[in-house]
């Protein structure tokens, strides 16, 4: 196996902030539409909106456990980046890999968040057509 250097577990680090910019940007997006959500449902009671609200909270979930799983693989990252430069290597070489495997964790939930997402347009799209057809 090549040596592992500084500069391997670095390379990850501007992939991983730009992930995480992502990744908050749609834990803001979904915390602001649920809030619109809870207005329009203290107001009309409607139960598709509390299917829109519970569909929310689980993708909203899903992108906490992806961050959660990003910030471990970055922290990780660092660990090795200081296991390298204390000489521990073989260490060093262990916990990249554990860094990688949170890395692809958050990137595999990331997948299952887009589904969900896809879903719920998929619904937002039938209710339209539905409606369009009986007029």
């Amino acid at each position: 196996m090549e040596q592992l250097t500084l500069t391997t577990p670095a390379l990850l680090f501007s992939a991983i902030s730009l992930i995480m910019l992502a990744y908050t940007n749609r834990f803001l997006a979904y915390a602001a539409v649920i809030r619109n959500l809870h207005a329009v449902y203290l107001e009309k009671k409607e139960s598709s909106l509390l299917r829109q609200i519970k569909n929310l909270k689980t993708r909203l979930n899903l992108t906490r456990w992806m961050q959660i799983f990003g910030i471990s693989s970055l922290l990780f990252c660092v660990l090795t980046m200081f296991l390298i430069y204390i000489n521990f290597n073989e260490i060093a070489v262990w916990v990249f890999g554990v860094a990688l495997i949170l890395l692809i964790v958050s990137l595999a939930l990331l997948i299952k968040e887009i589904q969900i997402s896809a879903q719920a347009l998929q619904h937002h799209i039938s209710d339209i057509e539905e409606h369009l057809n009986k007029n």
